[in-house]
């Protein structure tokens, strides 16, 4: 008996690797001039005039080439007879969905004119991929011989419908429910190397595992690893002054996020890295009071430290965030406030300090806008604009009214503008007619460091959010002509070339030109599975003429 029950075990295991396994492409030609092929993978775009991606699919339809349809500005279909050349007898496969929660049947697809082709009485997969936007489609089949085969398909056919790719007719998907959820709040983005149009930056390699990591040298004391701050190259020396999540023995991971510090690490290579001091030290005191209150000890928590050289100055100036923190209120980092330092050794080489505080340089108060919220300036990061500077600031949780404070934060992660005629201050915000920029994206943007490319355009770099709060969870960037407007985020999947040891993607410490195109991004990252969050490194290469392009185009 127990020998029959191992060999049912066995075989229903072997009937999933079955059902789960790869389908072989089959090689054809698109007759039709104005379509492209794409890739039927996670991150896939299958329409033209839109930044819909594939979010999830079944392992048997992954790697598959696909024929991306033209849409409107809406996501509808376009009016397209589709062309193919097969040589030999095929089957296409269709992704179809209608409505959430509504089953695909046969009768749906009577808009479609398949000519020669046969198509399938019931899907073959249900609940097969998600795209960003979309209800889960199942997918279909369309027997076709050999030879130039089209399909009709009618303008907003009242369903959505993707041409996933080309398989031998005698391959068969064993029939079952992916179980693959439906999307449709999912907001659509821009993933490079994958969407629609020209890759600015390609991922040439990196490290497969974190450069700075729990039990190297220099992370005595760090409970929590890392998050945030920036890097600077000078000369051949690169430094990064990340946050440092030390927390306090004996106390959970919450506080890992409270009693903070800032560290100065230096590295030859952006691989090998020697931690060389202490910049900044919270002091981990909890408020005893829910709102912004002198009461309460305002540097609970540093974070954020983001070092600017001034010219005029002849010094480094270090801005950082402080926070206040409260044990009982979402998020525990309440009303920050930005405070400015500057080292007390002249010239680039002070740039390792020590520093002193100078003051804050922008805070919560009666000109603050709803959308900073209850985590207050959450962010700051100032670029020079001609004769003037700007600088990226940042709220979270966002108030809706006046009711709503102290406690009463909504779901937001948002930047805006603020600036001024010198480094030193004072800096204004800019007014609600900006702020905030909700061009970059909608809801989540945080920690922007800006640079300058070799055409003149901006550039910040940010975290692309998390993928719980249904992000790409990837590096961002996003250009500008004039400092001012900026363009819709793009993502950078670092993870086509580099291994992914990390769950949740988070911030870029800046992009560090290296010469000939070619960029060193260190981030933080986290792993779901551990207290700690390392660091990691990528390179990756920009393409001027796609630069340039873009520039045209702002």
């Amino acid at each position: 008996m127990k020998k029959m029950i191992l060999f049912l075990t066995l075989f229903l295991l072997s009937l999933t690797e079955i059902q789960a396994a790869p389908l072989s492409s089959v090689d054809y030609s698109i007759v039709s001039p104005e379509l492209q092929s794409f890739e039927t993978v996670r991150y896939g775009n299958p329409y033209s005039g839109n930044y819909r991606s594939i979010l999830q699919i079944a392992p048997e339809i992954s790697g598959l080439k696909g024929v991306r349809l033209p849409v409107d500005k809406s996501g509808n279909l376009n009016a397209v007879d589709l062309t193919l050349e097969f040589s030999r007898p095929v089957k296409v496969l269709l992704g179809v969905a209608t409505q959430s929660g509504q089953s695909v049947v046969h009768s749906v697809l009577d808009t479609l004119d398949f000519h020669n082709g046969k198509l399938t009485a019931k899907p073959v997969l249900l609940n097969g991929l998600s795209i960003t936007e979309l209800p889960a489609m199942d997918v279909f089949e369309v027997r076709y011989p050999a030879g130039e085969q089209s399909i009709t398909i009618p303008s907003n056919p009242g369903f959505h419908l993707a041409i996933l790719g080309v398989v031998a007719s005698n391959q068969r998907i064993s029939y079952r429910d992916g179980g693959i959820e439906d999307q449709e709040d999912y907001e659509a983005f821009y993933i490079e190397g994958f969407s629609e149009g020209p890759q600015l930056f390609s991922v040439i390699g990196g490290q497969d595992d974190p450069v700075v990591e729990e039990g190297m040298p220099g992370t005595e004391g760090i409970q929590g690893g890392f998050e945030g701050g920036a890097m600077i190259k000078i000369d051949s020396v690169y430094h990064i002054f990340p946050t440092e999540r030390a927390g306090e023995e004996g106390m959970p991971a919450t506080f890992d996020r409270v009693k903070t510090r800032i560290g100065h690490w230096t590295s030859k290579d952006a691989i090998q890295w020697t931690r060389q001091s202490t910049i900044l030290q919270a002091t981990g005191v909890y408020a005893v009071c829910p709102e912004d209150n002198p009461m309460n000890d305002r540097r609970s928590a540093i974070w954020s430290y983001m070092p600017i050289y001034s010219e005029e100055n002849n010094r480094w100036y270090g801005h950082y965030l402080a926070y206040t923190t409260d044990k009982n209120i979402a998020p525990n980092h309440s009303f920050g406030r930005i405070w400015r330092c500057e080292s007390t050794v002249e010239g680039i080489e002070g740039i390792g300090g020590p520093y002193k505080d100078i003051g804050i340089v922008i805070e919560p108060g009666l000109d603050s806008q709803w959308w900073e919220g209850r985590q207050g300036v959450a962010s700051f990061f100032p670029y020079k604009v001609g004769d003037e500077w700007l600088s990226f600031i940042s709220g979270a949780y966002p108030f809706r009214n006046k009711s709503d404070y102290p406690d009463k934060g909504g779901k937001g992660w948002f930047v805006g503008l603020a600036k001024s005629k010198k480094l030193e201050g004072p800096w204004t915000r800019l007014d609600t007619t900006v702020n905030p920029l909700v061009s970059i994206h909608p809801s989540f943007v945080e920690n922007p460091i800006v640079s300058r490319l070799p055409n003149g355009l901006y550039i910040a770099v940010f975290d692309g959010g998390p993928e719980w709060l249904k992000l790409p969870n990837q590096i961002a960037y996003t250009l500008s002509k004039d400092g001012l407007n900026w363009t819709r985020a793009r993502y950078i999947p670092i993870d086509v070339k580099v291994k992914k040891w990390w769950d949740t993607m988070r911030t870029p410490l800046g992009l560090i030109p290296e010469g000939d195109g070619i960029y060193t991004i260190v981030y933080a990252a986290i792993d779901n599975n551990r207290r700690y969050h390392p660091m990691g490194m990528v390179q990756v290469k920009m393409d001027m003429e796609v630069l340039n392009k873009i520039a045209e185009g702002l």
